[in-house]
């Protein structure tokens, strides 16, 4: 067997993956996850944003998603291409902001009370993910967001194309 071919209990496998915290858990800090770069990306996203309300959290990203659902809905249903399909398009991403709501109404109901599980790269996640409550308003948000960010996508894409 040749020399180089390294042992599985190698030292400098921990200088780049290495347990995070109890390692049963099984939370790894890798060169990825544990970078600066990725913890700011993260933690400025609306999910984990410092200081915002559920019903804002649920609010900007509904926006995002029904903004970008549109364009997919618009461009492959069956009558694309007209201004039907285009209508079409926007019921499509509503109909389906309304069933991702309802997802997330069906979690709020089951979730149990303990706090959201801190990990590497966020290690402080929002008080409100851990209530139902919480749950209910991020998706009050999402609805309203998601709602309104498809009829954005629909205007915009009807006044300039």
């Amino acid at each position: 067997m040749s020399q180089s071919v390294q042992s599985k209990s190698d030292p400098r496998d921990r200088e780049v993956v290495y347990p995070a915290g109890e390692t049963q858990v099984g939370n790894l800090a890798t060169p990825v996850n544990a970078s600066t770069l990725t913890k700011a990306f993260i933690n400025n996203l609306p999910a984990y944003r410092k200081g915002l309300l559920p019903q804002r959290r649920g609010l900007e990203i509904g926006m995002a998603h029904g903004y970008f659902l549109f364009g997919p809905f618009a461009w492959t249903n069956p009558v694309r291409g007209t201004q039907a399909g285009n209508l079409l398009g926007l019921m499509e991403a509503a109909s389906i902001v309304v069933i991702l709501t309802f997802a997330l109404s069906l979690y709020a109901t089951v979730l149990d009370e303990n706090k959201p599980v801190s990990t590497i790269t966020t290690p402080h996640p929002p008080e409100a993910f851990s209530t139902q409550e919480g749950w209910s308003n991020f998706a009050t948000g999402f609805l309203v967001g998601g709602i309104g960010g498809a009829i954005f996508a629909y205007l915009v894409y009807q006044i300039f194309i």
